[in-house]
């Protein structure tokens, strides 16, 4: 750490020589107008840099010299890079490499991760693997580990089981700054009633980051009063949310000193509705920070990555400066990335250059100090990147059969518990029908979008299935199955015929993990998954997207699936810490009152 602190001082000193009149400026970018964070200003200015960091913004004239690089940027807006805080790799099924690629040319020159995916399914050993990975990329990347795994120890099985004796190996690895969101403690009452040993556990992981001057992030859905209190406290008395969906929740959690992460991601949208604490109860706007948690290849190639949720922000009235504010100096405040999140002496020279600020186009990003894309390309080269075998067939389950997903009565017809999907959304519902059965089993209704659910122990712990039934993906026929299910990453399925489902999951077996599509016995499309089941590296970033796009577009036209992104829709129905009926490999989960229900109603 002191010899960082060494070599920064001898870079300093040169900058300082330049500033004073001995040398000159190796790049200024003339007549922008600087988009200041600091004073919520834009002003007309130049930014003059000296290797990868600022020296000045303002006047740069004397800072020009004969081998000095001056880039006219008259009319352009000069921004900070872009902060994503809350971010998992593994939910775009990207390498970092890949989504660097995707997401530097709109603007984004850091991200904040949370490696609990892998995590969970391989634990220290995949987040250390993912930490090396970084190495390879040119923008800024940190992650926040997990502090348990799984997050609902009695309620799932992990791959591998994370607690407070792994922290001082992982918070002691390169580029790990704390620990990632507390699921743990989510369900604040039901953790203090049935496993308040989960809460003496946290609280040593979080003290110690604590110690070590460390970020906590929270996780804290529909928590209020004591609740919120009690999980601000496991944290080590700050946090961050990112699984606010209401605007009364984003009032209480401002009030209580609670970062506030407003996800906008691919399948879970809740910046519109936390934003109104600030557009309509007109509440300080320091604490509220843009995040996307969960997006797609796809999006990031069409859509753009923090660029447009920061235009979708300003659509929701909020100004253009204080927008960026929340995805530059906001989260670099709460991580305390004091080189990063605003343009300044001694700051990375990390540069978003924007065309039109209200529809945030970026036509360039520099990245300490070096210009990497243009117009949307990348015009450096990322190495590609290649994960080793100890992070691979992480699948240790033999095929299953149809009659391993069959739901048994003896009655003609029963009523069952049968989840109920929200699109864009974490949370669920629930609902009560009632359904045929014939020679004994409970079948799926597509006639009123009743579908089996099920959630298959992948890492040959215990061989645990779990099944239910759900509605809201409209299925006509045919499954679609998984390996990537919330937060433990078990094998899950939907489907219209338990032929099509054992299909399906036979098929990401066989894989080693990935995504498939079955309908009438057969796969129709499938996408392998080889690192930790969650990521690929064998795909680059486009054909990712690509891949994506057609197995989508196959499950809506062929099987006629009504929502969209069907894949990370169904991988959240796992999620045990988010209201309010989810599946696991141990049965469905009524997440509320912290148990595990029969697929039949009683």
């Amino acid at each position: 750490m002191y010899t960082d602190y060494l070599k920064k001082s001898l870079e300093y000193r040169k900058m300082i020589d330049v500033l004073m009149g001995k040398n000159f400026a190796d790049l200024v970018l003339l007549n922008g107008n600087v988009i200041n964070v600091i004073t919520k200003e834009i002003y007309k200015a130049d930014i003059a840099i000296k290797g990868k960091y600022i020296l000045l913004v303002g006047d740069c004239s004397s800072l020009i010299g004969p081998n000095t690089v001056k880039v006219d940027v008259k009319d352009k807006y000069l921004s900070p890079g872009f902060i994503d805080s809350h971010m998992h790799f593994e939910s775009s099924m990207l390498t970092i490499t890949e989504f660097s690629r995707l997401s530097i040319p709109s603007g984004t020159t850091t991200l904040v991760a949370d490696p609990h995916e892998i995590g969970n399914a391989l634990g220290p050993v995949g987040i250390k693997a993912m930490a090396d990975e970084i190495d390879n990329v040119p923008n800024k990347v940190f992650l926040v580990v997990p502090a348990l795994t799984p997050d609902s120890p009695s309620l799932e099985t992990a791959g591998c089981d994370i607690n407070s004796k792994d922290m001082e190996d992982l918070l002691n690895y390169k580029h790990i700054i704390g620990i990632g969101e507390l699921q743990g403690f989510s369900n604040a009452r039901h953790v203090f009633n049935n496993t308040p040993e989960i809460i003496d556990d946290l609280l040593s992981s979080t003290m110690y980051a604590k110690s070590k001057n460390m970020v906590v992030d929270g996780n804290a859905p529909e928590l209020f009063g004591n609740e919120l209190a009690a999980h601000i406290l496991a944290t080590g008395g700050k946090c961050s949310c990112h699984e606010t969906t209401t605007k009364e929740e984003a009032v209480e959690k401002l009030r209580q000193g609670v970062y506030l992460f407003m996800r906008e991601g691919s399948t879970q949208k809740n910046m519109s509705e936390c934003i109104k604490a600030v557009t309509e109860e007109n509440m300080d706007s320091r604490r509220c920070i843009l995040a996307t948690d969960d997006m797609l290849a796809n999006d990031l190639e069409t859509l753009g990555h923090m660029n447009e949720i920061i235009r979708r922000t300003i659509s929701e009235g909020v100004s253009p400066v204080e927008a960026i504010q929340m995805a530059t100096i906001n989260p670099a405040t709460y991580f305390g990335l004091s080189e990063v999140g605003c343009l300044a002496p001694g700051k990375h020279a990390d540069i978003a250059v924007i065309d039109d600020l209200n529809n945030m186009n970026v036509s360039a990003c520099f990245i300490d100090g070096k210009l990497v894309a243009i117009n949307g390309k990348m015009i450096i080269n990322i190495p590609s990147y290649t994960y080793p075998d100890s992070v691979k067939n992480s699948v240790k389950r033999n095929h299953i059969s149809e009659k391993d997903l069959e739901i048994r009565t003896e009655e003609s017809q029963k009523k069952v518990r049968c989840i109920k999907l929200i699109p864009d959304q974490n949370l669920t519902g629930k609902y009560e029908p009632i359904i045929n059965a014939k020679n004994g089993i409970l079948l799926p209704d597509m006639n009123n979008d009743i579908l089996e659910i099920a959630c298959i122990e992948r890492y040959g712990r215990n061989n645990n299935i779990g099944k239910a039934y759900v509605t809201g993906f409209g299925l006509k026929n045919g499954a679609i199955a998984e390996s990537v299910a919330h937060d433990t990453h078990n094998l899950i399925v939907v489907g219209t015929n338990l032929k099509d489902m054992a299909t399906a999951i036979n098929a990401v077996i066989d894989m080693g993990g990935g995504l498939a599509a079955s309908q009438n016995g057969r796969i129709i499309s499938q996408l392998r998954l080889p690192v930790g089941g969650l990521i690929t590296d064998e795909l680059n970033g486009h054909q990712v997207s690509e891949k994506i796009y057609e197995i989508e577009k196959i499950v809506s036209e062929q099987l006629h699936c009504i929502v969209h992104s069907p894949f990370m829709h169904l991988s959240f129905l796992a999620l045990s810490t988010s209201p309010e009926w989810k599946i696991t490999d141990k049965g469905l989960i009524d997440v509320n009152n912290f148990k595990v229900l029969s697929p039949i109603a009683e």
